[in-house]
């Protein structure tokens, strides 16, 4: 499972070709909402949860695959960009593992991310 408390793992830029890695483990009727990526891992939203994807190894063929479930999502908080700081956070508060904080370079809308958590959790 990933460290979620290594904040350099999370440092993330939006990025389409990243949901390709988790096509697989998409269920019948989930769709990828948005998909990000740093160096080498990456995270996808879809409108069902959350997929971290750890890239292990020194060819990247082994990875290891998160899935964190909108459902067990207790509270979240959403940062958006400003004028002069323009990253923005999104921390959701899980009920079994606690606290996730993923951090998103450049002007990232998190709007769509948001409503899916909301609409999931109310």
């Amino acid at each position: 499972m990933i460290d979620f408390n290594n904040k350099g793992f999370f440092k993330l830029k939006q990025n389409a070709d990243y949901a390709e890695k988790v096509q697989d483990l998409l269920i019948a009727d989930e769709q990828v909402i948005d998909s990000f990526k740093t160096m080498r891992d990456g995270v996808v939203f879809t409108n069902k949860r959350i997929i971290a994807v750890n890239v292990q190894g020194i060819t990247g063929s082994k990875k290891d695959f998160t899935s964190l479930p909108y459902k067990n999502i207790v509270a979240y908080s959403v940062e958006t960009s400003g004028t002069f700081d323009l990253d923005s956070e999104l921390e959701i508060y899980f009920s079994a593992i606690g606290k996730v904080r993923f951090e998103f370079t450049g002007k990232t809308s998190m709007v769509d991310i948001a409503k899916t958590i909301a609409n999931s959790m109310l």
